[in-house]
């Protein structure tokens, strides 16, 4: 069994930098993608306070394609550049949205939501997905949990193989 320790007296960077220790300990023997991905989805939903979702969507062609994640039924698919998902992969760039309502575009799968933070899932260059998570908290997201967060993704990738099939 796999048990999660927090210093309940830490700071919130030294937390992130404790709990991604713990997480590549987690992925560490298991190389595959999809375990991988519920086991991340999972670990950051059990460790991360405030949050209402936690998952990925893959990459496929020009549009994204719901993976594994926590939470309420999610949408299934969502173009390039549409939503907060979309945007991040057709930029590559993480977007940290303090309130998702005044984001143009939101796509509102969970009306519970209300900020979101989205990175994108990177290897040898290639865009896989996004990893997402929501918040029913405006503002929930800081600078510090967008950097500890990013720091979660790296761990993810460095003990992934991102070849998958049946």
């Amino acid at each position: 069994m796999f048990t999660i320790d927090i210093d309940p007296t830490a700071s919130l960077e030294d937390s992130y930098q404790e709990l991604n220790a713990q997480l590549a300990a987690l992925l560490s023997g298991e190389r595959d993608l999809i375990c991988n991905a519920a086991q991340f989805s999972a670990f950051v939903m059990q460790t991360i306070p405030d949050l209402n979702w936690s998952g990925f969507y893959f990459a496929h062609n020009e549009e994204l394609v719901l993976g594994p994640y926590m939470g309420k039924v999610a949408c299934t698919r969502i173009p390039f550049g549409r939503g907060v998902c979309g945007e991040t992969a057709k930029t590559q760039h993480t977007q940290r949205i303090e309130d998702v309502h005044a984001f143009s575009g939101h796509i509102a799968c969970d009306a519970d939501s209300a900020s979101e933070l989205v990175m994108p899932v990177v290897s040898e260059g290639k865009l896989i997905g996004v990893f997402d998570i929501d918040s029913p908290k405006v503002g929930r997201f800081s600078e510090v949990d967008q950097e500890g967060l990013e720091a979660f993704v790296e761990t993810f990738v460095k003990a992934t193989d991102f070849t998958w099939s049946l």
